[in-house]
């Protein structure tokens, strides 16, 4: 689970103190920014008397060599974070070790694990333990700035991992590690060999800007870590402390006071020279300039610039990823067929066009190389972002995984044996109504065909994709050839899909929300769907605020997240 699961509450030592963050992050959702929340000012208290005990040597073996295999389970499931089993009442503290073997060994196993039953490997439990004192925390944080290595696709998403499953910093840690980075422009231009420390930096500050939304986000952003981040997106930079650097700006944006100080800067002077890269046949430079675009677009806008929407050219895509069927932080690109996520969530994206018969072939080119979930779902499908379900993780859809080599049917994962994916390949989706079966392909070479999902459902079918943090590719509907076209007769989306020009148009969200301060919604309307009388009263927790057809569509309440036995509908509610 990602936020509103045990992810959250291992933030807190108190079941209070957890259900009040997720509360804050969803009435923020509601209200369509973060930037108005104080939830950053809250620490965790943190009991730093514990002695450090030794612990069975065996056991840490057996804890640090074990590798998961292919699950067989049913549970919703982050895609790459597991459970942590925490540490009880009467269980001796781990004895502390080497923190830079600790992060490496993190970063080792990360890829290996799937499955939110299986038991977290030793070492992110250590750091987990040794980051509940200050002086743990500054440890931790360090080791993450200076061995992440450059060249790992997943080294930015396990600082994120790392630093969201350790307790929130003290104000004092805070304090303490803006001394201890000392971060102003003359140290971004050092050591311009060595690009890691400053990427990894760059996404500690993101991270932690993400964290701490409100006054202590604010407090973050003092004027020597503005100027550095500044300073990292000249073009002198490597393309990666860029991407970053920018990322991180683009997080302490999330508070609106922030977001002016950064504004001043003439920021998005420097933006406009590098959204030239957004077509870059270079892949990090590429992401570079998706992100400057975006930002340009969404949040740091410059007057006299025309946004992206209102000039690209749209006139030969008649299919795309699906703007109001998205979750909540994925990043789409103006023509609708690039998507991109930078949150600690995982997000996912339907295509506009559905399918019932016939035999239906899309490609995606990679352009990063870490976890994605890619292939086909239906209308059935959920996308819960915060709790880990993507494509693949329930009986309506299958995906293909090329960063861990897994195929993804219902939560469950079996190996592949397709190479490892890199920056530039082209994974072809194949589907076979007539024959009941969808095969994938990387480069060409194609796999078995896969049949599980046809067991729960034959029709309806969605192009789609999920998200880990710092992805993004591209997908082809048909609108430009394809590179490996598979030798059986195919029809492509763009062929028979439709959209009139304004279903085609992916607004800005400072457009989208001047839409829908437009919007009358009536004072008893669903809070979901906004559109049904809310006559529903969720049990046991006893939160309504719904109307019955979205009650039906949810395991748990979206305010509490308890789970729903029954649902009660209100008669003296309905008009």
């Amino acid at each position: 689970m990602i936020v509103f699961g045990w992810a959250v509450f291992l933030a807190s030592r108190s079941l209070g103190q957890g259900l009040l963050v997720t509360l804050e992050e969803h009435i923020a959702h509601l209200l369509g920014t973060r930037g108005t929340l104080t939830m950053g000012n809250s620490c965790i208290c943190r009991d730093d008397s514990g002695a450090e005990d030794n612990v069975d040597a065996q056991q840490q073996q057996s804890e640090h060599s074990a590798v998961p295999t292919a699950d067989t389970r049913s549970h919703p499931r982050d895609p790459v974070r597991p459970p942590r089993r925490g540490r009880g009442p009467h269980e001796p503290r781990r004895k502390k070790q080497n923190v830079d073997g600790l992060v490496l060994d993190t970063l080792a196993v990360i890829r290996t694990l799937v499955d939110n039953d299986q038991e977290p490997p030793y070492s992110m439990i250590t750091l987990h333990e040794m980051a509940e004192t200050d002086e743990g925390w500054l440890d931790v944080v360090q080791s993450l700035i200076r061995v992440i290595p450059l060249e790992d696709p997943l080294g930015p998403a396990v600082i994120t991992l790392l630093l969201d499953e350790c307790p929130l910093p003290t104000k004092d840690a805070l304090q303490k590690l803006t001394e201890i980075l000392n971060l102003n422009g003359e140290v971004a231009c050092q050591d311009p060999g060595h690009p890691a420390k400053h990427r990894n930096t760059s996404a500690v500050l993101g991270c932690l800007a993400e964290k701490l939304a409100g006054p202590a986000s604010i407090g973050l952003l003092s004027p020597g870590i503005l100027e550095y981040l500044l300073q990292c997106l000249k073009l002198q930079s490597h393309p990666t402390v860029m991407l970053f650097a920018l990322i991180a700006l683009e997080k302490f944006a999330q508070t609106s006071e922030n977001k002016l100080t950064i504004a001043k800067s003439s920021i998005s002077d420097r933006l406009v020279t590098l959204e030239s890269w957004a077509a870059d046949p270079d892949y990090l430079k590429r992401q570079v300039g998706f992100c400057a675009q975006w930002s340009l677009d969404n949040l740091f806008l410059k007057d006299g610039r025309q946004l992206t929407y209102e000039k690209v050219d749209l006139s030969n895509v008649r299919a795309m990823l699906n703007s109001n069927d998205v979750s909540e932080y994925l990043k789409i690109s103006p023509h609708g067929l690039e998507a991109r996520c930078d949150a600690s969530s995982f997000e996912s994206v339907r295509c506009t066009f559905c399918v019932d018969a016939g035999v239906w072939y899309y490609e995606v080119t990679v352009i990063t190389s870490g976890v994605m979930q890619i292939g086909w779902a239906t209308r059935d499908s959920k996308f819960l972002n915060h709790e880990g379900y993507g494509i693949g993780d329930d009986e309506y859809s299958c995906a293909y995984d090329g960063c861990r080599q897994l195929i993804w049917y219902n939560a469950r994962s079996k190996p592949h044996l397709h190479p490892c994916w890199k920056e530039g390949d082209t994974v072809g989706f194949l589907l076979d109504l007539n024959e009941k079966q969808m095969i994938f392909l990387l480069n060409g070479n194609q796999l078995p065909p896969e049949k599980q999902v046809f067991s729960s459902t034959v029709s309806g079918f969605f192009a789609a994709a999920s998200f880990m943090s710092y992805q993004q590719c591209e997908f082809n509907f048909g609108a430009k050839p394809f590179k490996y076209p598979p030798a059986m007769k195919f029809s492509t989306f763009n062929d028979y899909a439709f959209l009139t020009a304004e279903e085609k148009i992916i607004l800005p969200r400072h457009r989208r929300l001047a839409l829908l301060k437009q919007v009358s919604i009536r004072e008893n309307c669903c809070s979901l769907c906004c559109d049904e009388v809310a006559d529903t009263q969720l049990k046991p927790c006893g939160h309504s605020d719904l109307c019955m057809d979205c009650a039906l569509q949810l395991e748990t309440c979206p305010l509490c997240r308890k789970e729903i036995l029954f649902r009660v509908r209100q008669i003296s509610h309905i008009s």
